[in-house]
């Protein structure tokens, strides 16, 4: 491993985080809110920490996987411990593992919350809070890629440890490029959505911060009753629809800027997506007429508002969905695990995973039918090798695998099972909410240290698609070059 390039990167990107938190000062300078010495502090730790690495002097510049993974994966967690430092210098959470687990929920897009009244915030936090949201969406070392001058063909294996999904890829040949124009695309999709929200009668501040919880489907909210607390069905229309598209691959957005609409009718995961939140949708709102709302105007108003936040794991609330019947909650429950398409700024599986998945076992059963007979699986056309679909298994095995041991752990403070399971499921997935005790009411505030704890890494392990997490366990890794 090329020690000292890892730590010049995690230097260079602590700068970046002192740089952003420098625009929350500002906030906080604007409004007079007790945030204004919480980040002066934070600010002159991250520069005293970052700027001696920025000035290490590697043998070689060369940067390979095992390096992207270990900067990544150092790089969220130095991110977060020093991200939490505001919420703590402020007094806003008691301790700083309250600190550190709302620092995560916020650059993972998690929306998980230990704060009861996120309205009582000083706004400086708030938009500390939101800005993590958004930076964390599109991932925040691409966005270091995008603002640095020159970038080594090899950061490449940074975009693959951070990016969520399998296999993201460069969109133009030059990797600085690939990453401004992803920023850039995400970027004119925050600055319309602030316009729709402000044009449908939000506040300015509440249409960034919303805007910032939406576009990274983070459901980031200054408001305890989150999207319920405006009771607009213009804004719920807006925001539905921008969870939908940010929930999707922004490759697909590249072709779409490009005029190449017809490369999302031909995208299978894109497809699957849609047919499942259609599926969704239909089956809860049917389950919904009569039961809990009496026309199926509502039913169909909050249950799309409701799958699509949750699939594109954004976490939002229109209403208090842990109240509906058990069919409308299970299918919400298994919608945490799929999350959005890969390279989206969902959080979960995946679609493509789900998709091949799906795709494989409809093979093996036609070799048994068939025995002579050759199924191979495809995507989009193209034929996937088993290599491809064997590590997506082994992901999957890893997912479930990692959350039932996040459910062992959590289980000790003996909360009843279905806060007990929701919370890992939904911390794992990025969601957020839950159900029962960390439902659209509730927040996890009553965890124990030790679950909290357990909940954040979950929370990167989701986010970071398990890989970079768990190398850091593994003694060869450590290993130098």
């Amino acid at each position: 491993m090329n020690y000292k390039m890892v730590l010049k990167s995690l230097g260079v990107l602590l700068i970046s985080e002192a740089a952003a938190m420098s625009i929350s000062l500002i906030v906080a300078f604007i409004y007079k809110d007790e945030g204004i010495s919480a980040f002066i502090y934070t600010i002159f730790i991250l520069l005293l920490v970052g700027f001696p690495l920025t000035r290490l002097k590697p043998h070689s510049s060369n940067l390979y996987a095992k390096d992207g993974f270990a900067i990544v994966a150092f790089g969220w967690i130095a991110m977060s411990v020093l991200g939490a430092l505001p919420y703590y210098f402020s007094g806003m959470t008691s301790t700083f593992i309250d600190s550190f687990f709302e620092a995560v929920s916020g650059f993972t897009t998690t929306r998980a919350s230990v704060l009861s009244t996120v309205e009582n915030l000083p706004n400086s936090i708030m938009f500390w809070n939101g800005l993590t949201h958004w930076m964390g969406g599109m991932g925040v070392l691409i966005l270091t890629l995008a603002i640095l001058p020159t970038v080594s063909a090899t950061s490449l294996y940074i975009m693959k440890a951070e990016s969520p999904g399998p296999k993201p890829g460069k969109l133009v040949p030059k990797m600085g490029q690939t990453a401004k124009i992803l920023y850039g695309i995400y970027l004119i999709i925050t600055m319309v959505l602030v316009i729709l929200l402000i044009t449908a009668g939000m506040p300015v501040f509440d249409s960034l911060i919303h805007a910032f919880g939406t576009v990274s489907t983070g459901g980031i909210s200054n408001r305890n009753l989150s999207i319920g607390a405006y009771n607009s069905i213009f804004i719920e229309i807006i925001i539905t629809f921008f969870m939908l598209i940010c929930g999707m691959s922004f490759t697909l957005h590249y072709q779409v800027f490009k005029g190449n609409i017809g490369a999302l009718f031909k995208n299978e995961e894109f497809k699957f997506y849609i047919t499942v939140i259609g599926a969704s949708i239909l089956l809860i709102s049917i389950n919904l007429y009569g039961s809990v709302f009496a026309s199926i105007g509502e039913s169909l108003r909050h249950s799309s508002f409701q799958v699509v936040s949750i699939i594109s794991t954004t976490g939002f609330s229109s209403t208090d969905f842990d109240k509906w019947p058990m069919l409308s909650k299970s299918i919400l429950f298994f919608l945490m695990f799929m999350g959005g398409c890969a390279g989206s700024t969902g959080g979960g599986i995946k679609n493509i995973r789900v998709l091949l998945l799906l795709k494989s076992a409809k093979s093996q059963l036609m070799k048994i039918i068939h025995p002579r007979g050759i199924y191979p699986v495809r995507l989009d056309g193209r034929i996937i090798d088993d290599k491809s679909v064997a590590e997506i298994m082994s992901f999957f095995f890893l997912y479930i695998f990692i959350f039932v041991i996040g459910v062992i752990f959590v289980s000790f403070d003996g909360y009843d099972f279905t806060t007990t399971l929701t919370s890992v499921a939904a911390t794992m997935g990025n969601t957020g909410y839950g159900l029962s005790m960390v439902g659209p009411m509730g927040n996890y505030s009553i965890m124990s240290p030790l679950s909290k704890i357990v909940l954040s890494f979950a929370m990167l392990i989701g986010r970071l698609e398990i890989y970079p997490i768990l190398l850091l366990t593994v003694p060869t890794f450590w290993k130098k070059d």
